[in-house]
């Protein structure tokens, strides 16, 4: 047996005993050693079951109660049947990106919008926030040398700002606004840092997170309580708007602000997952040539590249860590410290078996 923190139901999750996983063909075992709290795992506990299946998952067949955690590092202990090119020992990241390989997304390689995705730690097939995991063998990236399992930890929300960009129109010099500091909206940062972005432009109001933003590499802090976040940015960006905007917070007054504040032919691109129904006055759009479009996590590739940068000094995400706990306070002082003090905080990591 073994300990995983489940998901039974909106504001119940349970340190519990079960099964040791068995390792199967294709398929490697890891015991986890950092595992995130994401924004997602706050909103299931908050509101659920959403994300999390309440009937069998198409592909897991898995229902809650289910395992938490798809933010995850570790070491691999067991390797299964046809699976040769990586040893027990190796460190290693996990994408935790489940899909079925035959709709017709996943037929173009876009597997990142599978018409039954899920994802490891909400969907099924265990999760980080336990003491092992099984999980396909292309699921897992081996950790460069000088990356430590920590750090390794964060490159799952990373890949979701790396891979935004990469399938955005940006382009090396662009002016940038993103509407929202939090732990995705400072990834963002960082990935347009790293990939050459000209003004970085940060819409935010909470005091703590204007500070992470300015540490992370933003040009200008802007709050949407104070400032005329629309006429700033043009005034900014010589009267023209910015090139793109990333929404990160997903709330009705930043997609506003956000369209009006990028340029003619401008790109709006949609990170964060809404709450509610949001509305778009399609004139705003018209008239200027402008673009909105959604990004869907991460593909095949982005977890590499981001190892890579971090591995570079590229991209230096430790100081996103800004708290350690161990499982038996995943609750008290995971969970409800980022719902109640988020502002101070970006990743709450928990350690499994450092």
């Amino acid at each position: 047996m073994m300990k995983a923190i489940r998901f039974h139901g909106q504001a119940d999750i349970r340190l519990e005993e079960v099964q040791v996983p068995k390792c199967g063909k294709g398929q490697v075992k890891v015991r986890p050693a950092y595992c995130g709290i994401c924004g997602t795992d706050l909103h299931e506990y908050l509101g659920g079951a959403s994300l999390i299946p309440t009937t069998p998952h198409p592909i897991t067949k898995e229902q809650l109660p289910l395992t938490l955690g798809h933010e995850f590092s570790g070491t691999i202990e067991e390797v299964g049947e046809d699976v040769h090119d990586i040893n027990v020992g190796a460190r290693v990241c996990v994408q935790p990106t489940i899909y079925d390989g035959s709709c017709g997304a996943c037929k173009e390689g876009l597997i990142n919008c599978c018409d039954n995705n899920g994802f490891i730690g909400l969907s099924g097939w265990g999760g980080g926030l336990s003491e092992h995991v099984v999980v396909p063998r292309d699921a897992v990236y081996e950790v460069p040398e000088n990356v430590s399992l920590e750090v390794a930890a964060l490159v799952e929300p990373i890949a979701v700002a790396w891979h935004a960009i990469n399938i955005s129109p940006f382009q090396k010099g662009d002016s940038v606004l993103v509407v929202g500091g939090g732990p995705i909206g400072l990834a963002v940062i960082q990935c347009l840092k790293a990939k050459g972005a000209g003004k970085i432009i940060v819409s935010e109001i909470a005091p703590k997170r204007k500070q992470f933003a300015k540490e992370f590499g933003a040009d200008h802090v802007l709050d949407p309580s104070k400032d005329d976040i629309v006429a700033r940015v043009r005034e900014i960006c010589d009267g023209k708007g910015a090139n793109l905007a990333f929404d990160a917070a997903g709330v009705q007054a930043g997609l506003d602000q956000a369209i009006l504040a990028i340029r003619a032919r401008g790109t709006l691109v949609n990170i964060a997952i809404w709450e509610k129904t949001a509305t778009i006055t399609p004139n705003w759009m018209c008239f200027r040539e402008r673009k909105y479009m959604g990004v869907a996590c991460y593909q095949a590739g982005d977890f590499q590249d981001v190892l890579d940068a971090i591995s570079s000094g590229r991209l230096k995400p430790e100081s996103m860590i800004t708290k350690k706990i161990q499982i038996s306070e995943v609750e008290e002082n995971g969970f409800k410290t980022l719902i109640h003090d988020k502002d101070n905080h970006v990743k709450i990591l928990v350690e499994i078996s450092p």
